[in-house]
């Protein structure tokens, strides 16, 4: 599709956060004229669908500053420099749900954004967890309720606008999608 692409004539980075970086860049159009884009970049993100042993999702609540509300989400967060997304979402998934495990599928990564932002999300699979006995430390600023919910209560929950984010709803299609197949 070389035919589409948007070649880069200048690049300005605007501001480092973080957690994002923002470009403005200049682009030649494949018509040859030329636009703006904003840019952001983004390290990446990892997310799990983690079931328990009695086939509960776990899912925690937090406050989104930018949406000025608690929302429930499947556990997630976002990758270091130079971490590996399998290790990270291990590392999520004890930070915020007191759960571990010794078995992480990776089930599909995709882009969140992409009009404007590269962050990619790595989504895993977590069936085989357990309780840890001591349970890791959150992040300095993040506060999270765990819920243990079936997936009848998590399509509710996406009903009443309570899951509000794509990685949530997208895992719940996967969990949907399996459990038909089995029937």
């Amino acid at each position: 599709m070389e035919h589409l692409k948007e070649k880069t004539l200048h690049s300005e980075k605007l501001f480092t956060g973080k957690v994002i970086d923002l470009y403005l860049e200049d682009v030649e159009l494949p018509n040859g004229k030329t636009s703006k884009r904003e840019i952001i970049k983004h390290p990446g993100a990892v997310a799990v669908i983690a079931i328990t042993p009695e086939g509960k999702i776990l899912m925690v609540e937090q406050y989104r500053k930018a949406l000025e509300k608690a929302i429930v989400e499947i556990p997630a967060g976002k990758l270091e420099k130079g971490e590996d997304p399998e290790y990270t979402a291990k590392r999520e998934l004890e930070e915020e749900t007191g759960y571990t495990t010794s078995s992480l599928q990776h089930l599909i990564s995709f882009y969140t954004s992409p009009g404007f932002a590269d962050e990619l999300v790595h989504l895993y699979l977590a069936e085989k967890i357990e309780k840890l006995e001591v349970k890791a430390e959150l992040d300095e600023d993040e506060f999270v309720e765990l819920l243990e919910v079936s997936l009848d209560e998590a399509q509710q929950l996406l009903k009443d606008q309570r899951i509000f984010d794509a990685k949530t709803a997208y895992a719940l299609q996967y969990l949907e999608l399996q459990q038909a197949l089995q029937k």
